[in-house]
């Protein structure tokens, strides 16, 4: 069913080819495979490593998921 998602918060470790991103989740217990969304896409906003990002991850496939929302560094 559309919804049926988990919402999680993470740090980007790796920019891999294409993409796809390494993603600690932030209660520090696992790394999730993570790929861009359409709007994060198609407003070219850049993801680097250090990152804080929010991250949608299926309930059937907890190593991979979509980041949904790069979260503002305070500067």
């Amino acid at each position: 069913m559309a919804g049926d998602h988990l919402e999680l918060e993470g740090t980007v470790t790796k920019a891999r080819g294409n993409g796809s991103f390494l993603v600690q989740e932030s209660a520090g217990k696992s790394l999730l495979i993570c790929t861009l969304s359409g709007k994060i896409r198609k407003n070219t906003i850049r993801i680097l490593e250090g990152d804080l990002v929010k991250i949608s991850v299926s309930p059937y496939d907890l190593s991979r998921g979509i980041i949904t929302y790069r979260i503002k560094k305070d500067v």
